[in-house]
């Protein structure tokens, strides 16, 4: 798996992450769950919607 994540695309994914899973947290609902994907993505640095797509955000 080659990261094809960047730096800000990753900070962004965290943040939203975090974001997500506190609000289903708080709100106690179980679609604070989907905030899992975009930290897991965030914290591998890596994406499979890109692989298809061809994108990069990674220098």
């Amino acid at each position: 798996m080659t990261p094809n994540v960047g730096t800000l695309d990753r900070t962004l994914r965290i943040v939203a992450g975090v974001v997500i899973v506190g609000w289903g947290v708080y709100a106690q609902n179980w679609l604070g769950a989907i905030g899992l994907v975009p930290l897991a993505t965030g914290l591998l640095r890596w994406c499979p919607v890109y692989l298809p797509l061809k994108l990069n955000t990674n220098k």
